[in-house]
């Protein structure tokens, strides 16, 4: 209900109204939000109050407009902290949320010059090329490609990527993972990205790099990421 009477503004109460409904879950992620015209006509307001409540949801994110179409409840952000190296199934396993692979391509190939270089390896030394498709609750979240000295990491099945990689690594080559460095860009996505992650023409995404190197500072590993921007989101906790 709106109380006309209050102090606080009104376009405010309808913001905590449909905020509440969200948290609830009487608005789940997808739905279609009732027209200006219908919130106008059911609490007796203006649409313009109405508009400017709606319009601050859109603003924090908590609501979507798409052109012709009307506007959505936005779709809930998966959130990764960089404070520690975890693999995207022990990541998602930590959140109690059930991630998957759709593998799309493994083979081993010859390390061209750019990746020999940055996993140490003479070029075209036979590396493991591993396209995959990471899923959580079988939402496509990241478009992978992983690049794996095969002299170093010996022994990966389709079913072991497909699984999780590091775990393999740690507990059945004894080996310890040590550090890892990342680069994060914004971009747009290409047409393999959008055919892959199921997203449309011009949708925002974030590129991930990383080289991933065992404790004893020995490059195994590098990957290039593309990771939804609407699905997905990277957190840092950083002190002074």
């Amino acid at each position: 209900m709106i109380d006309k009477q209050s102090p606080i503004p009104i376009y405010h109460q309808l913001e905590e109204q449909i905020k509440g409904k969200i948290e609830k879950g009487e608005y789940m992620p997808g739905d279609s939000l009732p027209s200006e015209r219908e919130y106008a006509e059911e609490l007796n307001i203006s649409r313009m109050t109405v508009r400017q409540a709606i319009t601050n949801l859109v603003n924090e994110r908590y609501l979507h407009r798409i052109k012709g179409k009307g506007t959505f409840i936005t779709e809930k952000k998966f959130e990764q902290n960089l404070s520690g190296l975890t693999s995207f199934t022990e990541d998602m396993k930590a959140r109690g949320m059930k991630p998957s692979n759709k593998l799309v391509n493994f083979e081993i190939v010859p390390a061209k010059k750019s990746l020999a270089s940055q996993l140490n390896i003479p070029e075209h030394s036979p590396i493991y090329e591993i396209k995959r498709i990471r899923l959580a609750e079988d939402i496509p979240m990241a478009l992978e490609r992983t690049y794996v000295s095969a002299n170093l990491i010996k022994g990966l099945t389709d079913d072991i990527v497909q699984s999780s990689l590091y775990q393999y690594i740690e507990d059945d080559l004894q080996l310890k993972i040590g550090k890892a460095s990342q680069l994060f860009e914004a971009t747009i996505a290409n047409d393999e990205e959008m055919e892959y992650l199921n997203i449309p023409e011009h949708s925002p995404i974030l590129l991930m790099r990383r080289i991933t190197q065992l404790e004893d500072g020995t490059p195994f590993e590098v990957v290039k990421s593309a990771y939804r921007a609407d699905r997905y989101q990277f957190m840092l906790d950083l002190e002074r």
